[in-house]
């Protein structure tokens, strides 16, 4: 029989040790998981009451700013008789094509200007000015802009999608280029890579967490775009839904738009924070994610 000798017997209550704080650092971020969905859901559930008993009680004048039973109302009328515009779901996928459009356009953009000015001093010394007069200028009301050039259609409505997030987009690429680890640079330099091979290797991976938060930011953005576009002048969409319930005085029907953009921005949010999660799987875990 052979003796388990003592550095074996010490390796593995030290790994028993290992697994039993993970068991626990686990179980807290369960529980204080748990806390913080059951307080939201407290908060919601007594901003409605609060809302709706208000709304019952003319605390609250229900033809100004609705109440949440008038918005259930209103929903489950679109959702099964369909609007003055057509189908429910159809002004949503309008909407979410000329937002995708735009964000996808825009955040390509911003990137590679971002990247390829962040680069290169000379050029962001020449358009530098040029920036910053077309960042001055208030982007929704280029949507007016836009639709006496490109018409009601979905052009109009992306190209100001297109607009909101460039500048966003470019801003945070810029800063990430700009902020690189030049000890890294100037290593890659030395083992002779190119100036392409530094910018993919390098340079991008650093200011790929700089890109990433501008997504978060910048689709909310996209869909402000679409929606003022669709708001200004247009065919079908969500805007065009705020805008007809507007000059109905029914506020209802404008809360429950309002509500049905807010779940379509979250449900997107929750997908890019899954994709960045998969992107910078490498990145260490937030501090408050690490049991603290």
């Amino acid at each position: 029989m052979t003796a388990i000798s003592p550095t074996t017997s010490q390796a593995a209550v030290r790994d028993a040790s290992i697994a039993v704080a993970e068991g626990r650092a686990k179980a807290r971020l369960r529980r204080r998981h748990a806390l913080v969905i059951g307080l939201r859901l407290a908060i919601l559930v007594v901003f409605l009451g609060l809302w709706e008993l208000g709304a019952d009680h003319n605390i609250i004048d229900p033809f100004f700013f609705a109440s949440p039973s008038g918005i259930w109302d209103q929903i489950w009328v679109w959702v099964t008789e369909g609007t003055s515009q057509g189908p429910l779901w159809v002004q949503i996928y309008v909407t979410l094509e000329e937002t995708f459009l735009g964000f996808v356009i825009g955040a390509v953009g911003g990137i590679a200007a971002g990247i390829i000015l962040g680069r290169n001093r000379l050029l962001a010394d020449v358009f530098s000015i040029y920036i910053k007069i077309a960042n001055s200028v208030p982007r929704v009301v280029l949507g007016s802009v836009f639709i006496i050039a490109l018409g009601l259609g979905m052009a109009s409505k992306v190209a100001l999608a297109v607009v909101m997030v460039f500048f966003v987009v470019f801003a945070n690429a810029f800063q990430g280029v700009r902020e690189a680890d030049r000890a890294m640079i100037a290593n890659a330099q030395i083992l002779g890579a190119s100036p392409f091979q530094i910018t993919r290797t390098v340079i991008i991976p650093s200011a790929m967490s700089w890109i990433l938060a501008s997504l978060h930011v910048s689709f909310g953005f996209a869909l402000v775009g679409a929606v003022v576009g669709e708001f200004l002048g247009a065919k079908q969409g969500m805007g065009l839904l705020i805008s007809t319930a507007q000059g109905a005085f029914n506020a209802n029907g404008v809360f429950a738009a309002m509500i049905i953009l807010a779940v379509m921005a979250l449900v997107v949010e929750f997908i890019i924070t899954r994709f960045e999660n998969y992107v910078v799987k490498w990145r260490p875990a937030p501090f408050n994610e690490q049991g603290t």
